[in-house]
């Protein structure tokens, strides 16, 4: 009971805070305080006078803006989606359907999750005129990518002083999709190859290779027509169909690392630049492989397993960047997860292209174990500063390692990887 009751006094000051008072306001509160303490010994120092204005002032404003608090109604929508780092508009209709005049009229979202951020949350309308109609628009940027529930939107005035606001939370969109920013590459050069696929071609696609035909057999019921061989049943005098075989395509697994040591325990609002910055390489490299015929399997370990099929018309980039925007950071190795659910996979899979965030012994038995199942393999690794272990031994067998910090990765400089 002394729980709930601490935390809905917790919830009520946050309320007065961060909603009920404006930047001015709580100016005022700050200086009341001071001034209240220090004429506290007496009443007679000027200290008190100060203090008694004050205090007059803010009540004064807090009964006006109760009975100035506006009647609207408010219409609108809010972008389905985002991309990390660009802000993004909603436009609302605000329509005052109150009996006088609505003053100091202001819209927002109060209570947002640390990596959203509102601009100009303080921009009103002067004065909204009875049944009038206008647009107030209001801005968010996404510091992170993320899936954000929205709290509710809050129409209100801040009449007389703007010290305090009064107004009504109204529903509207309940979360935003931040998807990962990434900046589009020419190419990525791997070696690609074919191999066999259980269930063919045609659980994937329509596109791509051409069936090959690799012998005959006897006519069943429901064969295409076109695939039956005359001369062969004339041979035989019985129907024969030619079989083709469509099970040779390219896969390439794209594993993302999401390890974070545990040392790192507070998440800037941005998030962790390193994971931040392999997630957007992921998604350049996802892109850049989705404008090929290739079936591109994304393996990346977060607080679950994410294993992700896309290319090939199997899914479009849209769905890869849902994935990659929910991605989270990882506290436990997590290739213990991904090295089994991978090398199940090996034996399909062409390419093994890895975006790390540092190099060790897990990393490396990994890298080991695509090699010796046969795939091509191409590491980039993206990190501030030297690897924990120093990879240039294993680029003798793996081949060149790219490593790239966060700033190069933002900055889309980066044309062919």
């Amino acid at each position: 009971m002394k729980r709930k009751r601490s935390d809905s006094l917790e919830r009520f000051f946050r309320f007065l805070w961060m909603y009920k008072l404006t930047p001015g306001g709580r100016i005022l509160v700050i200086t009341g305080i001071i001034t209240g303490t220090l004429a506290a010994p007496s009443l007679e120092i000027p200290s008190f006078q100060t203090f008694l204005a004050l205090f007059c002032v803010g009540m004064l404003a807090f009964l006006v803006n109760l009975f100035a608090r506006p009647r609207v109604k408010v219409t609108g929508h809010f972008p389905d989606k985002a991309t990390a780092r660009h802000p993004v508009t909603g436009s609302f209709a605000v329509h005052n359907k109150g009996p006088l005049p609505a003053l100091c009229v202001g819209a927002g979202y109060f209570g947002l999750q640390r990596a959203l951020r509102q601009r100009e949350s303080d921009r009103e309308l002067p004065r909204l005129g009875r049944r009038e109609t206008a647009t107030l628009p209001i801005t968010l940027e996404p510091l992170r990518r993320g899936l954000y529930p929205l709290p509710k939107l809050r129409i209100f005035s801040t009449f007389p002083f703007n010290i305090c606001r009064a107004g009504k939370a109204h529903n509207s969109k309940s979360s935003l999709l931040v998807l990962p920013d990434f900046h589009p590459i020419a190419g990525i050069d791997v070696p690609i190859g074919t191999r066999y696929q259980p269930g063919g071609i045609a659980l994937t696609s329509d596109v791509g290779e051409s069936p090959e035909y690799i012998g005959n057999r006897e006519y069943r019921e429901g064969d295409p027509i076109r695939h039956i061989d005359f001369r062969a049943w004339a041979r035989l005098a019985q129907p024969v169909v030619r079989e083709f075989q469509e099970e040779y395509y390219c896969r390439v697994a794209l594993v993302l690392d999401t390890y974070v040591a545990r040392n790192r325990w507070f998440r800037p609002r941005g998030g962790f630049q390193n994971l931040e910055a392999a997630v957007s390489l992921a998604a350049s490299i996802a892109d850049a492989l989705s404008r090929g015929e290739y079936i591109i399997d994304i393996f990346a370990a977060g607080p679950e397993l994410y294993v992700f099929r896309a290319g090939r018309h199997t899914a479009h980039l849209e769905n890869v960047l849902e994935i990659l925007a929910c991605v989270d950071e990882c506290r436990t190795n997590p290739f213990d997860k991904v090295a089994p659910a991978l090398a199940d996979e090996l034996a399909s899979i062409s390419t093994v292209v890895c975006v790390l965030l540092d190099w060790d012994p897990s990393r490396e038995a990994l890298m080991r174990t695509a090699v010796e199942a046969g795939c091509s393999t191409k590491v980039l690794l993206v990190r501030d500063g030297p690897p924990s272990t120093d990879y240039g031994p294993a680029e003798d067998w793996l081949g060149p390692i790219l490593c790239l910090s966060p700033a190069d990765v933002f900055a889309g400089g980066i044309e062919q990887l």
